[in-house]
């Protein structure tokens, strides 16, 4: 047996007794406020406490947080190259409130969404729609074929200092809630 081929059995022998890594899956938690964590410690705000729950679970993810309070959709938009980075995998999107607030048509607010949507699917990026209290963006993960997740607490209760943001406690609960479908993201990039 040649030296080559000996040292390619004895490669493929320590990758199969050890195992091999495989790569840290890259999530972004792109949105506003309410992904930036506006008003609690910044490891009690949901992409932290996801990444806890997901890694506790066994999946090698790291999670960035690029949660801007006051953004809206065109925001957005501007800062997406910033953003999301080349090595992303998956997306958490969170937007369209501040809209609301701003009086953006909602013609406009899902327009841009569906602009975000469909460029992070371009990059072959796992796509996960976030719909925030009355906010529902359902018929835009629908027409972009990506999972839904709607988070909606009873009124003043998981709720922040000023009493409209959510709470450490709060954020528990809809990362909770959230968890089986970023899962199932992870699994489907991780292959």
């Amino acid at each position: 047996m040649s030296m080559m081929r000996i040292a390619a059995t004895f490669a493929l022998l320590l990758m199969t007794v050890s195992g091999v890594r495989a790569e840290t899956v890259s999530i972004v938690a792109f949105g506003d406020s309410a992904t930036a964590g506006y008003l609690v410690k910044h490891d009690e705000a949901y992409p932290a406490q996801l990444q806890r729950a997901l890694r506790a679970k066994g999946y090698d993810v790291a999670i960035s947080n690029a949660g801007i309070s006051g953004d809206t959709t065109a925001g957005a938009l501007r800062r997406f190259d910033e953003a999301i980075g080349p090595d992303t995998k998956i997306a958490l999107i969170e937007f369209g409130i501040n809209d609301l607030g701003m009086h953006v048509p909602p013609e406009k607010m899902r327009a841009n969404l569906n602009e975000i949507v469909r460029t992070l699917q371009a990059r072959r990026i796992a796509v996960l729609l976030i719909g925030l209290g009355t906010l529902d963006l359902s018929d835009v993960a629908r027409a972009n074929d990506v999972p839904y997740a709607q988070w909606d607490l009873p009124e003043h209760k998981y709720r922040a200092s000023d009493g409209w943001h959510l709470s450490a406690e709060g954020y528990a609960i809809l990362v909770a809630r959230m968890l089986p479908q970023v899962e199932t993201l992870v699994k489907g990039v991780a292959k």
